[in-house]
């Protein structure tokens, strides 16, 4: 994963109401009318945020009949948290860089 991609998935995730969307579909897929029924949202509202959610590869959907079901790109999802595993600090982030004082 670059840069930008976790740049596109952060701004994703900088809404609550996305957060609780993934939160859900952690369980497996929904169905956009189920989401509705956990979420204080309207289903234009809800269809705004799948399409953000969508659109950097963090969930995918699939359509039967009038209805459409929603789950995690679990790649997408796995790539994500490794990328922030490797930002976690190590011993060298606590040291005063005294080379470097103005």
């Amino acid at each position: 994963m670059d840069a930008i991609v976790f740049a596109l998935l952060c701004k994703a995730l900088s809404d609550s109401n996305r957060v609780k969307i993934v939160e859900l579909l952690v369980n497996g897929e929904m169905c956009g009318c189920k989401l509705l029924d956990n979420l204080q949202i309207t289903q234009p509202t809800l269809s705004h945020h799948m399409k953000i959610l969508s659109g950097c590869g963090l969930v995918k959907s699939r359509r039967v009949w009038k209805n459409i079901y929603y789950s995690l790109n679990c790649e997408t999802l796995t790539a994500f948290q490794n990328y922030v595993e490797h930002l976690k600090c190590g011993p060298s982030c606590m040291a005063l860089a005294e080379d470097d004082l103005c």
